[in-house]
């Protein structure tokens, strides 16, 4: 089966993006947790390792059960570490995500539950406590997930009430960034509040009578117009995309076994027609199955706009053809290879 899909666009190099998307404040970030943990319930594919069976042990002792460790000899538990990532401002009773890795020789802890354990920072306290049935990963049996497995029981003391001014730090490392973000705020406010301390840094003073979140609120929201990269977030374990609505494509071709992608530019903006008025065009044509020509509707599988096309739009169409999302996965990835998409891509396990 072969597929083609032609999107045609009109080169824009610039493109807006906000404060928010190239900045953090700092001092909001997440902090990251980790516990040992046993997993039970496991059909076979535990571990017998020594550590195992004494956390084993262990357990069963605070339960007022004494058995040498020398008489435990099941297979169907497992040692783990559990991590974790504590979100800023996290409230008692939040639920999180918790990631489980097996640290022995069990072969899966898939379905196996995760038995009550205690998530600390590196400061030594208990921030979390996760329990649950796990999710392995589908390409590694010994590593997986419990959505929500996790409840907030301590919070980070950290607070904005009594903050007279935020500190940005830019992702990138860029002098001319920086500048273009003290200028646009110091514009956007008719003052001088943001002065850039050095090329990833920009301090900024809040105005009197104004609160803080709403301080914030409209410094990320001031637009800037510049090279700046956006992001697309790709989740292998949920086998999803994350990408804003204008994260444009430059021409690119991707061909596989299956289907080819080819990005053009229109040789004249101007002479743009629409396909199904003029018959001439070979767009539809181009759609085979089987090297045969197919019936294809335009408007939904190929997207042919005087506007640039998108990640979102290539996402759309690619899926009206019913391909897999790994393989969707797969070309937004070869695209970002090939350079033809000027944004950071995070690949999330």
């Amino acid at each position: 089966m072969k597929y083609i899909v032609i999107l045609f666009l009109v080169i824009n190099s610039l493109f807006a993006v906000t404060i928010k998307d190239i900045s953090n404040v700092v001092g909001i970030r997440d902090n990251q947790l980790i516990g040992y943990g046993l997993v039970v319930g496991l059909a076979g594919t535990g571990d017998k390792s020594q550590f195992t069976m004494q956390s084993l042990q262990n357990l069963l002792r605070n339960s007022y059960i004494k058995i040498p460790t020398s008489s435990i000899k099941s297979k169907n538990i497992a040692a783990v570490m559990v991590t974790a990532d504590l979100p800023p401002f996290s409230r008692q009773g939040d639920k999180i995500k918790v990631k489980i890795s097996a640290i022995g020789d069990a072969k899966s802890i898939d379905h196996g539950e995760l038995l009550l354990t205690q998530l600390k920072a590196v400061d030594g306290q208990v921030y979390a406590l996760a329990q649950g049935s796990i999710i392995s990963d589908a390409k590694n049996s010994t590593t997986g997930f419990i959505y929500d497995g996790g409840t907030i029981e301590n919070e980070v003391d950290y607070s904005l009430i009594n903050e007279n001014s935020v500190t940005l730090s830019l992702f990138k490392n860029d002098a001319k960034q920086a500048y273009e973000v003290e200028n646009k705020i110091n514009n956007h406010f008719g003052k001088k509040l943001a002065t850039a301390t050095d090329t990833r840094t920009v301090e900024v003073k809040k105005p009197q009578n104004t609160s803080i979140v709403k301080f914030i609120s409209d410094i990320q929201a001031i637009e800037l117009t510049s090279d700046f990269k956006k992001k697309i977030i790709i989740d292998m374990q949920r086998e999803s995309i994350i990408a804003g609505a204008d994260i444009r494509i430059d021409p690119v071709t991707v061909a596989t076994n299956k289907f080819t992608i080819r990005i053009k530019k229109f040789p004249d903006e101007n002479s743009w027609e629409d396909p199904k008025a003029n018959p001439g065009q070979d767009i539809g044509d181009n759609v085979k199955l089987n090297n045969k020509p197919i019936a294809v509707d335009i408007d939904n599988t190929l997207l042919n706009s005087k506007n640039t096309p998108t990640v979102s739009d290539l996402v759309r169409a690619m899926k009206v053809m019913k391909l897999p999302m790994t393989e969707i996965i797969d070309t937004i990835k070869m695209i970002k290879e090939l350079g033809a998409l000027n944004v950071e891509v995070e690949i999330r396990g």
